[in-house]
């Protein structure tokens, strides 16, 4: 990174002025000039990764990102650092790494720039970013927080970032049981079911049974069922309103609710072919809510609800 300072010399031969590079923002966080680039940023940043905040006080966005960036770094203990540059007070630094729009953010690793992003971004997805670059550092703690924070990235429709982030946890833990899940859920999602299997696969032999790697492997079955079922609920409908016993066009009508991601509504017409007919097709209808409540996991409330009409029907 050839980095020209005030004396025109590359600033990596600039030297440090440790009283100009005060915390900013914790232990953590620092702000940095063209003095100290080269120390806060390049040299540092072969130890540990560090993330350069691009900034200026004028800035709407960058009052929201900062803090969130700030919080992030803190949490990380060290597996981070952050240095942050006031573009008015360093033009030069904007300048010759081409800084068209802030807030951006450049993360730093080895002496050079590795990752970044422009614009505010949700603060899970902060996390997520700050989480995938500190990746190696921390254990088993620290693969927990990657893990969180991927999970918070998903939830948030951003499953590019949740990718990277479970992808990062399989590079320093192989076969960790929840990133493998996360990973194929990821996979899943994007509707590439060939490669969610895949990666299923990759599971160590520990954690084949872990509760996560079950909800995936149970939601691809879902998946692949749903690929094999009508999309179109009305010829269905007609079917059950014809003949309300049509057990197999209720079975049908709850796979093609599931496949458009009406989950409740599939849940009632298996339940009401149980309460039916509980015996019909080799219990296929009480299997697949079995697959359902997998899928979505013991402690979500559609499962808790369809459990109990499910034990009311099969009890009463």
């Amino acid at each position: 990174m050839a980095l020209i300072g005030p004396s025109g010399r590359p600033i990596a031969a600039a030297k440090q002025d440790n009283g100009a590079a005060a915390p900013a923002g914790g232990a953590y966080v620092k702000d940095g000039s063209i003095e100290t680039f080269a120390a806060d940023v390049i040299d540092a940043s072969r130890e540990v990764p560090v993330i350069v905040d691009f900034w200026a006080p004028w800035c709407g966005p960058c009052k929201q990102l900062g803090p969130a960036l700030e919080k992030a770094v803190n949490a990380a203990a060290g597996a981070v650092r952050m240095v942050k540059i006031n573009i008015d007070e360093n033009p030069e630094i904007a300048q010759q790494l081409r800084i068209k729009s802030i807030p951006t953010v450049y993360a730093f690793k080895d002496g050079q720039p590795v990752d970044g992003f422009q614009g505010a971004l949700p603060e899970s997805q902060v996390r997520a970013f700050v989480a995938q670059l500190a990746g190696g550092h921390g254990g088993a703690d620290h693969a927990a927080e990657v893990l969180a924070a991927a999970d918070e990235a998903f939830a948030a429709g951003d499953v590019a970032m949740a990718a990277q982030a479970y992808g990062h946890v399989l590079q320093d833990e192989p076969g960790h049981p929840k990133a493998v899940a996360g990973l194929a859920r990821c996979y899943l999602k994007s509707g590439d079911l060939e490669r969610a299997r895949a990666t299923l696969q990759l599971v160590r032999p520990d954690g084949a049974g872990d509760e996560a790697m079950r909800a995936v492997e149970a939601e691809l079955l879902l998946a692949e069922s749903a690929g094999k079922a009508s999309g179109d609920e009305a010829p269905l409908r007609a079917k059950l309103e014809a003949d309300p016993k049509d057990h197999q066009a209720r079975y049908d009508l709850a796979l093609a609710l599931d496949a458009k991601g009406e989950r409740e509504g599939a849940l009632d017409e298996l339940l009401e072919i149980v309460r039916r007919d509980r015996k019909w097709n080799d219990e296929a209808a009480r299997k697949h809510l079995v697959t359902l409540f997998e899928a979505m996991g013991p402690a979500d409330p559609r499962t808790l609800a369809a459990r109990r009409k499910l034990s009311s029907i099969l009890f009463s």
